[in-house]
């Protein structure tokens, strides 16, 4: 039986053309299902009506030509590459069945084997439309608004970044930009998961597939269509989906040999009692009935469906997850380590107070203008808020030069003809500054600015804690065996704070990158399973480290994004358990259906070898067992299932 899985697209942007159309007969197996049944329901009722047999037999050749080409042609195909396809091996039991006369059993087989594989084959297209589906939420056109003012209207597919694009009253966002001009009321629901919609006004950011209100929106477009959120979803979900699983690998590659084995074993049934004096017909019978029986069908289905259904389930609740191997590692999550700011915090931090060490020399707008210049080019959220504010006093900023980042300390950079660098008190100076101190003490993030090499001041700064932080620590904790912990470069009394808010205990502060790195070695060692949510480019090694990682999508650095194995599109903690959760419930799936799939094998071979099974019904156990197992895993797929994963859990060790 051959597990189909979808390919990622080669352009996300144009796959609206290439998508299934709904419906059965979209599929092209069930088709040729409903033909070989017609042909067969045929063939029966001339058999039963007393219809000289060539009339019958025709039709039931002809239901076996309908039915078994597509799996013939594929085994042949495996065939060819030197592997033993399951799906030859039901033909050939249909023909051996035909060759002794049971023409009415042979073509059973034929349909019953179709019917299964056309099953399957709705259960993978129900997976990829519920993927390609997101695609209906954009629209195919787009109107863009031409630098001398004139609109023309093009496909969404065409839009570029740079362009200025036009949404009006009850249209849908055409793509991913910031506003410029209008405002409006959108909901963006189907991307974000906020309930009601949102207001945006000028350089706020919309994306492509929301719904917009009443009021009329001009928008500059930051992304290619193929880039847009909408679209990496697609394109993610896809790829996972063509990844196998370390579980699904092992069953293959015991498959090859067990097929083998099977067609040894049918070989010496067939031949053995043969040579002993029994009849050829019942002897032909046993050993065709044998090899269907013992076809791992059900075995090789029980490990990808349950998987590629939690992957495609949770792409459309804005969780992607790259691979089936990451839907595997996430069950086997038993401790989850958080960065501070951007994960458990908004990433969004305002500067509440500068003090100017030096006073006489240079003034706190003068440090914070300096501040702000050496911060323009970097991508961490605090060096955004010193930039935001600076504009805010109407400060002028000056270019800088020369920019480095350091990662997990700050940045330097030249600004006109000063060397300025902004950065943790930590990591450049030794001193204790009572500024320093006093801002620590009150839960804020302390950053010292230094001039031409001399500390010239200290800027404070407090980010928010996200509204769901706490009751998503609630839920890591107890669903793992260990707590989470807290990594964060921030100041201890900061972060000790922020652990006693959201309720995590181990918290381990003034981390530099690579103190990150040995802590998720250190939890390794004892056995931990680490899980590693960040969102910035300082998180970037940890969450290598760790045996999987977990991007908040929206904030993150595109190095973040590439290193995680798991990307959260709607920057929602609350997915992260919610995901864990339904990747334990598709491993337990899995387990059931090895565990169905072994049963019915053994039950069904050893009744054949014992005892007198009927071929009809030795067909109708095997297959019934491979349906029951693709159905098993499909359960994945519904809405029910991540509400499930998403509601509180008791505690486990996974």
């Amino acid at each position: 039986m051959t597990l189909t899985t979808f390919a990622p697209p080669g352009d996300v942007a144009v796959t609206r053309a290439r998508r299934p159309l709904s419906g059965l007969w979209s599929v092209a197996s069930v088709r040729w299902a409903a033909l070989a049944l017609a042909l067969f329901s045929g063939g029966l009722a001339a058999q039963l009506a007393g219809a000289p047999p060539p009339v019958w037999w025709t039709l039931y050749l002809a239901c076996y030509a309908a039915g078994g080409w597509a799996p013939a042609w594929e085994g042949l195909q495996a065939l060819r590459a030197r592997n033993l396809d399951v799906d030859l091996l039901m033909v050939v039991a249909a023909i051996g069945a035909a060759s002794i006369g049971q023409i009415f059993d042979g073509a059973l087989l034929i349909i019953i084997f179709a019917t299964s594989g056309a099953l399957e084959d709705v259960a993978t297209r129900r997976t990829q439309d519920s993927v390609n589906g997101l695609l209906d939420l954009a629209p195919e056109r787009a109107v863009i608004v031409d630098t001398d003012g004139a609109e023309r209207t093009v496909l969404a597919r065409d839009v570029r970044a740079g362009d200025v694009v036009v949404v009006r009253p009850g249209e849908r966002v055409s793509a991913d930009g910031v506003v410029v001009g209008g405002a409006s009321d959108v909901d963006q629901s189907s991307i974000t998961g906020e309930p009601l919609p949102v207001a945006k006004n000028v350089d706020d950011e919309v994306f492509a597939g929301t719904l917009n209100g009443s009021g009329a929106l001009r928008i500059s477009v930051t992304r290619d269509a193929s880039e847009t959120v909408v679209a990496r979803i697609v394109a993610l979900v896809a790829e996972a989906s063509a990844t196998k699983a370390q579980t699904q690998l092992f069953i293959e590659k015991v498959e090859q040999r067990y097929s083998v084995v099977v067609v040894a074993a049918t070989l010496a049934l067939f031949a053995i009692p043969l040579l002993a004096g029994a009849d050829l017909q019942s002897t032909l019978l046993r050993a065709m009935t044998f090899m269907i029986v013992a076809s791992p069908c059900a075995v090789v289905l029980a490990t990808m469906p349950p998987l590629l259904c939690a992957i495609a389930n949770a792409g459309r609740h804005g969780v992607l997850v790259k691979s089936a191997v990451a839907m595997e590692r996430l069950a086997d999550t038993t401790t989850v380590a958080l960065d501070k700011t951007g994960t458990l915090t908004t990433g969004s931090p305002q500067l509440t107070g500068i003090v100017a060490l030096r006073p006489d020399r240079m003034g706190a707008d003068a440090v914070l203008a300096l501040a702000a210049g050496a911060e323009t080019g970097s991508e961490h959220p605090l060096g955004r808020a010193v930039v935001a504010a600076a504009r805010e006093r109407g400060l002028t900023i000056g270019a800088a030069e020369d920019f480095h980042a350091l990662p997990g300390r700050g940045v330097r950079a030249r600004v006109g003809d000063r060397r300025v660098e902004v950065a943790s008190p930590k990591g450049l100076s030794g001193q204790r500054i009572a500024a320093v101190t006093a801002a620590e003490a009150r839960g804020g993030t302390a950053v010292l600015v230094v001039v031409d090499g001399e500390p010239a001041g200290v800027m404070e700064l407090h980010d928010r804690t996200r509204p769901d932080a706490a009751a998503a620590v609630q839920a890591m904790a107890a669903m793992t065996n260990a707590g989470p912990v807290l990594l964060t470069g921030d100041n201890r009394a900061a972060a000790t704070h922020l652990g006693g808010t959201v309720g995590i205990d181990d918290v381990r502060a003034e981390l530099l990158p690579e103190d990150k790195v040995g802590a998720v070695a250190a939890l390794q060692r004892d056995g931990q399973r680490v899980l590693v949510v960040g969102d910035g480019v300082n998180d970037a090694p940890a969450m290598a480290a760790a045996d999987v990682a977990v991007a908040m999508g929206r904030s993150g650095a595109d190095l973040t994004l590439d290193t995680a194995d798991v990307v959260t599109v709607r920057d929602d903690l609350a997915a992260i358990p919610a995901v864990i959760a339904l990747a334990r419930r598709a491993r337990r799936i899995v387990k059931a259906n090895l565990v169905i799939a072994a049963s019915a094998i053994c039950v069904l071979v050893v009744w054949d070898l014992f005892g007198h099974l009927p071929l009809p019904l030795g067909v109708a156990g095997h297959e019934g067992s491979t349906i029951l197992v693709a159905l098993n895993g499909l359960r994945l797929l519904t809405n029910r299932a991540w509400r499930r994963a998403a509601m509180p859990q008791r505690p486990s060790g996974g």
